[in-house]
This record gives structure tokens, C-alpha cells and sequence, in this order.
């Protein structure tokens, strides 16, 4: 595996910021990693990455613990931290052969030209960082942690602040660089994380409170699914109160409906049967999970 967590513990005096956490990501996966702002997400990836010390438990990257060969975890991360830092007054070029400097790259200058081509830094290349927009700052960023060909990616809010086009762009970037790596990533993004991860961790007061592949979480027992249901004529509501484990019924025009409810497979079932006992014909019939949004806050709306 590449990442292994076991029983990690960060306090701030009296404050639990990571609350004894244990959780693995195998080779090859992307993971989203969210919580609420001040949860612990930011403070777990950088013990992960070793800019923080923890006061307990095991971090193991790629076979080689934390604790014993900080230096050497390190070689093997590639870490995009929240507030991104950069020179403003140097060269994308002139940065980047900085940053193969100092991993000591052997062929610098080749790798920084693979590594533009790859973040899709080439039209801004021979600029100023300063001169740059933010996505392509951003680019610059992810770029650098890249130089060193890192196994592991460790990416704490990769978009945040990014226009809707350069968050799609940096999506791409992150989604091609997944068949290579593995990457732990951070956002308050939902349909970010929904486009990119096949899982999802989510750390809520310092505690990981759901672990698990997307579909499965929105799938969850006492996680509402729905049904939207068209149909050619006009309906009375009341024929689908009276259907079997429905929660809510939102009508959006005379004759369509999004249904809430548990089961969203029973429901189709019943409706089909009540569409040929009462004569009606369906236009279109879809269950639809639950956003992540929802997830997330079904796991992080929990009270104290």
C-alpha cells in the first residue's frame, strides 16, 4: 500500500485537532479526503507529507515508516499544500530547475520540460510566476511537486479559488496524472471530488466518520435516495403518498415528480404497477443517489 495510517493522534493543547485515525490507500487509488473547515484534514495531510509532528501513532509511506526515515517518506511525496508557495519574481523554468535542484534531479533540465508539458504549463512557460493567472499558478505549484517523480501525491485543496473553467482544467491535470500515482486529495468542491474519486474519507472533529467507495456512501442505509418520475398526464398527488416507504414528495410540474425515499428500486416497482392499474403512461422513470453534498452533510451535521 501506499499510504498507511494507524492510530494518529495531533493535539493543540486541549484541543483534539486528529483524534486517533487509522485508514490505508492502496497504490494506484484516488481519494478524497473532506471535512469541515477545522475538522483535521489539513493537519493530517501534513503529518502524512512530515511538516507536522504527531504525538501518536504510525505513518508508513510506500513500506518506509515516518517516524524512522522522515527524509526518505519524504522522497517519495509530492505535496501541494493549501496556500500555495511560490516566487513570485522567477521564471516558470528558472522555478522548477530550482525545485530539481533541490531533489538533486540528475537530468534537471530534461525533467522540467517533461513536467511543464504534463501540467500544461508550455504557452506560460517563459513568463514570470507573477505574471501568471491563478490557475496557471496553480499549475506551477503542482508542477513542483511533481519535478521529483513522487509515487504519492498529497494535494490539500488543489482548486480552491479557481474560476469554473480552470477548475475543470486542473481536474484534467489531476485525473491524468491518477494513472500513474496515488493521490490524497482535499476539497470543499463536492462535484470536484465526485468527478475525480472512486472513494472518499471524510474526518469530521478529528474523527474519520465515513470510509468508503462513493457509490457505497450514497447508497448508505438512511441515506435518501430519489426517484424522478414524468408523466403523460396530469396526477393526483395523493396516488403517490399512498405509495410504500416515500419520505418526500417534491412536484415540479403538474405531471413530474422527484421522490424521495429509501428504496429507490421498490418505488419504480410501484410505480410501474400503479401506472397499469390506473390506466397512465410514464414518459420517464429514474432513480437518481444522493449528491455527495448530502453525504457529507448526513456525516458532519451531527450534533456535539
Amino acid at each position: 500500500m501506499s499510504i498507511s495510517v494507524t492510530n494518529l493522534s495531533k493535539h493543540y493543547g486541549t484541543q483534539k485537532a486528529v483524534n486517533n485515525i487509522s485508514f490505508t490507500i492502496n497504490k494506484g487509488e484516488i481519494v478524497g479526503f473532506l471535512g469541515p473547515n477545522g475538522a483535521g484534514k489539513s493537519t493530517t495531510m501534513k503529518m502524512i507529507t512530515g511538516y507536522l509532528s504527531a504525538d501518536a501513532g504510525q505513518i508508513t509511506v510506500c513500506g518506509i515508516k515516518a517516524d524512522e526515515q522522515n527524509i526518505e517518506t519524504k522522497k517519495k511525496i509530492g505535496y501541494l499544500p493549501e496556500a500555495n508557495p511560490l516566487y513570485m519574481e522567477m521564471y516558470v523554468r528558472e522555478y522548477l530547475a530550482f525545485i530539481a535542484g533541490v531533489h538533486q534531479i540528475a537530468d534537471a533540465k530534461k525533467r522540467v520540460e517533461e513536467v511543464i508539458v504534463t501540467v500544461g504549463l508550455s504557452p506560460e512557460a517563459h513568463k514570470k510566476i507573477g505574471q501568471l493567472s491563478k490557475g496557471y499558478k496553480q499549475r506551477v505549484g503542482l508542477g513542483a511537486s511533481l519535478v521529483h517523480n513522487p509515487e504519492v501525491l498529497i494535494l490539500d485543496e488543489p482548486t480552491s479559488g479557481l474560476d469554473p473553467n480552470q477548475i475543470v482544467e486542473i481536474r484534467n491535470v489531476i485525473k491524468a496524472l491518477a494513472q500513474e500515482k496515488t493521490i490524497l486529495f482535499s476539497s470543499h468542491i463536492m462535484q470536484e471530488v465526485e468527478a475525480i474519486c472512486d472513494r472518499v474519507i471524510i474526518i469530521n472533529k478529528g474523527n474519520i466518520v465515513a470510509d468508503d467507495q462513493l457509490i457505497n456512501l450514497q447508497k448508505l442505509n438512511g441515506t435518501q435516495q430519489q426517484v424522478r418520475v414524468e408523466f403523460k398526464e396530469n396526477i393526483n398527488v395523493a396516488w403517490l403518498e399512498d405509495l410504500k416507504e416515500v419520505n418526500n414528495i417534491n412536484q415540479v410540474q403538474p405531471s413530474l415528480f422527484i421522490i424521495q425515499c429509501t428504496n429507490s428500486e421498490a418505488i419504480k416497482k410501484q410505480l410501474l404497477q400503479m401506472s397499469i392499474e390506473k390506466n397512465l403512461n410514464i414518459v420517464s422513470l429514474q432513480s437518481e443517489e444522493q449528491s455527495l453534498e448530502n453525504v457529507f452533510r448526513a456525516f458532519t451535521n451531527s450534533p456535539d
